[in-house]
């Protein structure tokens, strides 16, 4: 009863529009005063927040997919795989798809991924005759890969709530992106085979090729240095995300593309959303703390375990959860909101928590893209200054194909444990 009147205490404050820091640590608070606990380690929750080596990670990573945002880095990778696959029968999704892949594998946001691909996709898509709402759809989908494909600003935040390794959950990442991006690609193939508004491009040139592709490998080579360099033990994440974000000034500044007011508009963007999932994390580490002493975890934990017993049933519940809430919370709130909660039944059910992980992070792409506050459908109207009805109507099949992708990690575990299991 008590975990049902904080679920609508929360979920009030919500509706009425309050911040989800403030509601978080608000009721959290309320809680704690309620229960006649000491709230003195309130300080002590924000302090640690902030004292978080490994969430550095998250303020260099933004700058870094920032800067290539702001210096036109989505352009030359966009032209550099369109040159190659751009003529194959919806070729120019296939090489959207492959671009936010491998964006992803730089900035580790999904809304940077989305923003920087689609000021380049979508305007050339709609000129070869590409419906809008699937050009839209295709886009925003694929922003979602760069919070799955490593690294992953989510799962930084989920290896730090849970204490589990973010090197393993960036190595359980890889298989699940790359299948998902296929799925992805393998749709807009059959889309533009079918398509009677498909115009075919001409094959490009090799000196074309030849021209684009050198003009895009520092962008390759910066996304294997930041990746290489976690995996095979050179540095760890936060480490990469600084070295990162210092090759992708040299990158930008080598190019030309970056100018004082550019850089000065990165740092402000990437302040703006590093206090935005600070401000969070510390009303989340609140409420999360409040909930632990009211023993709300563990109770839920003891309803599920005399109630679920099989762990599809648990998996199945969670994500029918996780696509309601996330019809009105954002991706990091649902991660901070319901780990806590979930994270002990994990635990007890025998669930590995690396693979729990990689389906909970496909499970909150969904909400990216699913109205009314996936973030990214309001990342492509703005980019396409699209009507919201089409960006809607474009990320239906996607939402059907990531959860076909969460059915079959379900299935086939090996899909994300293989690597971080073996290599």
């Amino acid at each position: 009863m008590t975990a049902f009147l904080i679920l609508m205490a929360l979920l009030l404050l919500l509706f009425s529009r309050v911040p989800v820091a403030f509601a978080l640590g608000g009721l959290g608070l309320a809680l704690m005063l309620l229960g006649d606990l000491s709230p003195v380690m309130i300080p002590q929750s924000l302090y640690s927040v902030v004292d978080s080596f490994i969430l550095l990670a998250v303020p260099l990573f933004l700058l870094m997919s920032n800067v290539l945002l702001k210096g036109g880095i989505g352009q030359d990778l966009f032209n550099a795989v369109q040159s190659w696959v751009g003529h194959w029968p919806g070729g120019l999704g296939i090489a959207t798809i492959i671009s936010c892949g491998v964006f992803a594998a730089i900035s580790g946001s999904s809304v940077a991924t989305a923003a920087t691909i689609g000021n380049v996709a979508i305007a050339e898509m709609s000129k070869r005759g590409y419906p809008k709402p699937f050009v839209y759809g295709l886009v925003a989908a694929g922003g979602t890969l760069g919070i799955l494909i490593p690294p992953s600003i989510p799962m930084i935040i989920y290896g730090v709530v849970t204490e589990e390794s973010i090197v393993d959950l960036f190595k359980a990442g890889i298989g699940p992106g790359i299948m998902l991006a296929g799925l992805f690609i393998l749709f807009s193939f059959v889309y533009a085979s079918f398509s009677k508004d498909y115009k075919p491009i001409p094959k490009a040139s090799w000196s074309i090729r030849k021209k684009t592709s050198l003009r895009a490998l520092p962008t390759v080579l910066l996304a294997t240095v930041v990746i290489g360099g976690i995996y095979l033990g050179v540095f760890t994440p936060t480490e990469s995300a600084a070295i990162g974000f210092t090759v992708s000034l040299i990158i930008v500044y080598s190019l030309r593309t970056m100018t004082w007011q550019k850089l000065k508009q990165a740092v402000m963007d990437s302040m703006q959303t590093t206090v935005t999932i600070f401000l969070i994390l510390a009303g989340a580490k609140i409420f999360g703390k409040a909930i632990t002493l009211y023993r709300i975890p563990q109770d839920i934990s003891v309803l599920i375990g005399d109630n679920i017993s099989e762990i599809g049933l648990f998996i199945f519940a969670v994500c029918c959860v996780l696509l309601l809430i996330g019809l009105f919370l954002e991706s990091l709130s649902m991660l901070l909101i319901m780990m806590p909660v979930l994270y002990p039944s994990v635990i007890n059910m025998g669930i590995d928590p690396i693979w729990f992980g990689i389906i909970f992070v496909i499970m909150i792409e969904c909400a990216l893209i699913t109205p009314p506050v996936g973030l990214n459908l309001f990342v492509i109207q703005a980019v396409g200054q699209a009507r919201m009805n089409d960006v809607i109507k474009g990320v239906w099949p996607f939402t059907l194909i990531m959860l076909l992708s969460a059915f079959i990690i379900y299935w086939i575990p090996s899909i994300a444990l293989f690597i971080p299991y073996h290599f």
